[in-house]
């Protein structure tokens, strides 16, 4: 029966260290998708300020990735391993409209 006892607390230890990893995964993972927006965001934003904003899909664009992250934003909000930046532009000033 001892032995029992010892396996089943060994099993419990080991699925709580699985479903710690898997946590762990999975905020580095919306930590990624979060940094991979606001790098999209940027570049549509630099490609505009760069080209000016001629073409109607390249508006259609920055407004959706603009959309997205601000959505991202208030679901992030919370999370400390979201380190979201403002965008800024080559001297380390923050972008502006």
């Amino acid at each position: 029966m001892t032995a029992l006892r010892a396996a089943l607390t060994a099993v419990e230890a080991r699925a709580r260290a699985a479903e710690t990893r898997a946590t762990d995964a999975e905020a580095r993972t919306v930590s990624a998708e979060a940094q991979i927006a606001h790098l999209k965001h940027l570049v549509a934003r630099m490609r505009q300020d760069r080209f000016g904003a001629s073409s109607e899909r390249g508006r259609r664009l920055l407004e959706e990735l603009e959309t997205t992250q601000a959505e991202g934003a208030s679901e992030n909000a919370a999370d400390p391993t979201v380190g979201a930046t403002a965008p800024r532009n080559n001297w380390g000033a923050p972008l502006t409209r």
